[in-house]
């Protein structure tokens, strides 16, 4: 079979990363079709609430103060501090900031965050070059399809090998982002992303105590960056990075699945970005949504029959079935990462938001007694990856069942614009001024109109 890559032009040789900045240089605003258009913009929308929210975290202080502390030329706000950072420290600050509540946006596979690596970079290089918000609407989504056709081709070897999708392929991502709005040229592009592959880390060793999956998106919006400044000065980068003998495919995965990375390049733009109503880990989602269907049954008297549940089966596709058990988190971060603890909390209060994982409510009796109570088994019947069948048994012998296979939140369940205009009005009560939801959704909306985002940044600050 002839390699797809190795096809010669009579002055170069075609390669995985040279038809993708092929593609992506030649991106412009009027080719963005008029749904892709509506798609950011509730992205974007989306992703400020959150960062804003993100950034009083004790993750996204660290980060801010971070950012503050490196000095250099004043380029890019760090959303929710006052002042501004370098380009490259402000993308990473913002990234983490957007990853620590876990309430970020997430693909359909549940495999990956766009937000934190992608809107990060692209934020920040846009802000500091003062393009257009055409321009840097253009950026994302182009930064978008890099980060999901590089996905595609690599998972789910890539998690499966302890590989996390969200920095690993969105390095990538933010690489095209911030070299689009740097103004790259193809054989620019091109090194850009071979500069990213070299930079490309990130690992499922995170699910604990620690602050360790807030900090993975980080890295991967700054070595974006980094890698597009670079290549605009004229430092190169390999072009066989994806499908080289050591190149990303073979190193992170089990290859570069070629028809997955290029199926429809030019056509079709593979970006379907679904948003997280619940402050936990995505695929725990659909157990949570189990859960409210079943409490919704209950009545008036919901807490003295979630105490009279003597046993909680979730049954899981086994793509997600070997993760998120743990029954007893001991911190902030791990219960939201507890499909157990998650499930037992939404039963006990009627909803997942950060509240819910913090605080007492990590050492209440009722809680960690529930959360034992839930057992997980892995189930292949199950529609979908992040399929969820849950059966909930009662002491009087009774027993309530529910399937979910398209969470809140997803392409076919979708959060409409009220649930997010009130998911930002709740992330930012107290941080931003009463009339920022309004003021925030209406400039995004105009974004393609506005000639920089200054004016946008300016309504992000917290108050002090």
């Amino acid at each position: 079979m002839p390699d797809p890559f190795r096809q010669r032009r009579p002055e170069t040789l075609i390669t995985a990363a040279s038809r993708l900045a092929d593609h992506f240089t030649s991106m412009t605003w009027d080719s963005v079709p008029t749904e892709q258009a509506d798609q950011l913009g509730r992205f974007l929308f989306d992703y400020l609430g959150v960062a804003v929210n993100g950034s009083q975290t004790a993750t996204g202080r660290i980060l801010g103060d971070f950012a503050a502390e490196q000095g250099g030329p004043e380029q890019a706000s760090v959303i929710g501090h006052a002042g501004r950072a370098t380009a490259v420290n402000a993308a990473f600050a913002n990234a983490v900031s957007e990853h620590s509540i876990e309430l970020d946006d997430i693909d359909e596979l549940a495999l990956f965050h766009y937000g934190p690596p992608v809107l990060s970079a692209a934020l920040a290089v846009a802000q500091w070059q003062r393009r257009d918000g055409r321009a840097f609407l253009t950026a994302v989504l182009a930064g978008c399809e890099a980060m999901s056709r590089i996905s595609r081709a690599t998972n789910n070897a890539l998690r499966n090998r302890g590989f996390h999708t969200t920095p690993t392929c969105g390095v990538f991502g933010a690489a095209v982002s911030a070299g689009l709005l740097l103004g790259l040229d193809r054989d620019q592009l091109t090194s850009a992303l071979g500069l990213a592959g070299a930079q490309a880390s990130g690992l499922m060793e995170m699910y604990g105590p620690s602050m360790q999956k807030r900090f993975n998106p980080g890295p991967a919006a700054r070595n974006g960056v980094t890698a597009a400044i670079l290549a605009q000065k004229g430092f190169t980068g390999a072009d066989t990075i994806l499908e080289g003998e050591r190149g990303f495919g073979n190193a992170f995965a089990d290859g570069l699945d070629a028809d997955a990375l290029l199926d429809g390049l030019g056509t079709d733009i593979p970006v379907l970005i679904e948003h997280k109503p619940y402050s936990a880990a995505r695929p725990i989602h659909n157990a949570i949504d189990c859960a409210l269907d079943i409490r919704s049954r209950m009545g008036d008297a919901v807490q003295r029959h979630v105490s009279d549940i003597t046993g909680i089966t979730v049954r899981r596709h086994p793509d997600w079935a070997g993760y998120h058990l743990n029954p007893a988190p001991q911190t902030f971060h791990e219960a939201q990462v507890s499909l157990p603890y998650a499930v037992a909390a939404a039963f006990t209060f009627g909803r997942a938001l950060p509240d819910q994982f913090a605080g007492e409510n990590l050492c209440r009796d009722d809680l960690r007694a529930l959360s034992a109570r839930v057992i997980v088994e892995p189930d292949e019947s199950l529609a979908r990856g992040v399929s969820c069948a849950m059966t909930v048994d009662f002491a009087d012998g009774r027993r309530e069942t529910s399937v979910v296979d398209d969470p809140k939140g997803s392409i076919l369940n979708p959060m409409t614009t009220a649930d997010l205009r009130e998911k930002f009005r709740f992330l930012t009560t107290g941080l931003l001024p009463a009339d920022a939801p309004e003021r925030v959704e209406a400039m995004v909306a105009d974004l393609p109109n506005q000639a920089d985002l200054d004016g946008l940044f300016d309504l992000l600050v917290v108050k002090a």
